[in-house]
């Protein structure tokens, strides 16, 4: 959909249009609308010309020391209407308002990796007062380049995208309409339909900053809401800004916060969940080697992180939770899994809380992933089993597979089957070579090290490392990679069923970045184990949350408890 501009504003041109003329209705002789000096390209065709405009001022703009002007429109709607006149000397007399005419040299101001169209070296004369008619957006824009420097007021549902900027820069990105959608995550890295995906995106995405010089804030609870909040009563100019468009807030939006949801609930006799701590480290276990290398820098931002896990695990139900990024400080007494074992037992409730033992590490990973489970509910069988060497170790965390059994009263109550925890390279790009570097397709940095992770995963799965067979097994974790993404697709291609698609779940996700949706964490069934699924849900309890809500910042609850949303399983297991 387009923003619809006022049709009485068209209507005042039509003698003009007709004549074929471009000056303003009402205006001096040498007069010609604002549409004309921005054109319908990416700059200006006048640039260097000395033109004369005339128009309504609508803002100003504190920090280029200017303000911006309106016309009533040339009828083209390929053209903006609006513009900046980059003038500090008269922009403390002018006020909003005020009907101008101006004469000066247009200009292209070098904003980011685009321009924005401005007149400079200008003489202002006051004519009187008028009205700026703000333009409504009614959905997604097809091109915000041709509203540069108008007034917009939103009707379409402006919603909270990213609010991870607004104590460093006073700043929000919000999406028109619908949330935004990794690329990735919908479509083939390099495809046409993944091209549409980042197109949308452009069409929706827009930062919202806050304006000293209009007195506009932000709503109250705008820094704890979550991501998909909705703001309403949304004003302002739209100008170019390095990180994107940008919307000088022209009044103070209302806030509908969004909900917090309940833990998941997924049918089944037997639950398996997933969660990725971001990074637990427990210090010397004693109280002390604070602050450690990631994570908690005190004892005291340690227990509030680990409440927060407990909350998390205890809310999910679990039988069996695959970790990702704990410290990789061994298994005694002092490691950070024991002590996470220890605060879920502590809770009370009959917990009995176990955690797989692979002797060493696996890997020598800062971080690795891990397995913890109900003793009373289910009984680890055998040794666990882990793959070091190739891309595990330096990139990749070593997976760890271990065969499992359902107990009921004590005994064998179900088939054996197998939950392989894995945790693949991250897309940072520090130390990418070759294949690795950023192939600018959407996949970011080591891919080709995640591709190659998941087809040695699916080598050691086949060669049946823990001696209990593959037919039911479960590969889950934190793969790095969006659902669409070579590493996935080369799993589903070898037999491998993604269990939110099993599942019928529309449209899942469990990270946010840079305000897109998308999955990083997956659950991927062996056909055997895809026949006995009944339920999948991600708790949406940390990806949408704001870093208040963390524990560094005392945020109570499990809210944020990791940057990543746990999953959980529900599978028929049991008496079979």
């Amino acid at each position: 959909m387009t923003p619809t501009r006022p049709t009485a504003l068209v209507l005042l041109l039509a003698p003009c249009l007709l004549a074929g003329c471009r000056t303003l209705s009402g205006a001096g002789s040498d007069a010609i609308a604002i549409g004309q000096v921005q054109g319908t390209g990416a700059q200006s065709q006048l640039l260097g010309q000395t033109v004369t405009v005339e128009g309504v001022v609508s803002q100003r703009d504190g920090s280029a020391g200017g303000w911006f002007v309106q016309d009533a429109g040339d009828g083209d709607e390929a053209s903006s209407d609006a513009i900046l006149v980059a003038d500090s000397q008269a922009a403390a007399a002018i006020q909003p308002g005020d009907r101008v005419r101006v004469r000066g040299v247009v200009v292209e101001q070098p904003i980011g990796r685009a321009s924005r169209t401005a007149l400079e070296q200008v003489q202002v004369q006051r004519l009187g007062r008028g009205v700026v008619e703000p333009v409504a957006v009614t959905g997604a824009v097809q091109d915000w380049e041709r509203l540069e420097g108008m007034t917009l007021r939103f009707d379409a549902p402006l919603l909270l995208a990213d609010s991870g900027d607004l104590d460093k820069h006073g700043r929000v990105l919000a999406s028109v309409g619908e949330r935004l959608w990794q690329p990735a995550e919908r479509a083939e890295p390099g495809s046409d339909a993944q091209r549409a995906v980042v197109a949308d995106n452009a069409r929706r995405q827009l930062w919202l900053e806050a304006n000293d010089v209009t007195g506009a804030a932000w709503p109250a609870g705008l820094a704890q809401a979550r991501s998909g909040s909705r703001l309403d009563g949304v004003t302002g100019v739209l100008d170019q800004a390095q990180s994107g468009y940008r919307l000088r807030l022209a009044a103070t939006p209302t806030l509908q916060a969004a909900a917090r949801p309940q833990p998941p609930q997924v049918p089944g006799d037997f639950r398996i969940a997933a969660l990725n701590l971001e990074n637990l480290f427990n210090g010397d276990g004693h109280g002390g080697g604070f602050p450690t290398l990631r994570g908690a820098r005190t004892p005291a931002e340690l227990s509030a992180q680990l409440a927060k896990h407990v909350a998390t695990i205890n809310g999910l139900g679990a039988d069996i939770v695959a970790l990702m990024e704990l410290e990789n400080d061994g298994y005694g007494a002092d490691s950070s899994i024991a002590t996470l074992v220890d605060a879920l037992n502590a809770g009370g409730g009959g917990a009995n809380w176990r955690f797989v033992d692979t002797g060493k590490g696996p890997g020598d990973n800062a971080i690795r992933v891990g397995l913890i489970y109900r003793n009373d509910r289910v009984r680890a069988q055998g040794r666990p089993a882990t793959m070091e060497g190739g891309p595990f170790g330096p990139h990749s965390r070593a997976p760890i597979a271990q065969a499992f059994v359902p107990l009921k009263d004590g005994r064998v109550d179900g088939a054996t089957f197998v939950v392989v925890a894995n945790h693949f390279k991250s897309k940072g790009c520090s130390e990418a070579e070759g294949a690795d570097r950023d192939q600018g397709d959407g996949a970011a940095c080591w891919n080709a090290t995640r591709t190659q992770s998941a087809r040695v995963l699916a080598h050691f799965v086949l060669a049946n490392p823990t001696g209990y067979g593959r037919a039911l097994t479960l590969l889950v974790g934190d793969f790095n990679a969006y659902a669409r993404e070579s590493p996935l697709r080369t799993l589903e291609e070898d037999g491998w069923r993604d269990a939110f698609a099993v599942a019928g779940v529309d449209s899942p996700y469990s990270y946010v970045y840079d305000g897109q949706l998308g999955r990083l964490d997956h659950a991927l069934l062996s056909p055997g184990l895809a026949q006995r699924l009944r339920g999948a849900a991600e708790w949406h309890s940390n990806a949408d949350e704001p870093d208040s809500a963390g524990y560094r910042a005392g945020g109570p609850g499990p809210w944020r408890s990791s940057d990543h949303d746990p999953l959980l399983l529900g599978f028929d297991l049991r008496g079979r």
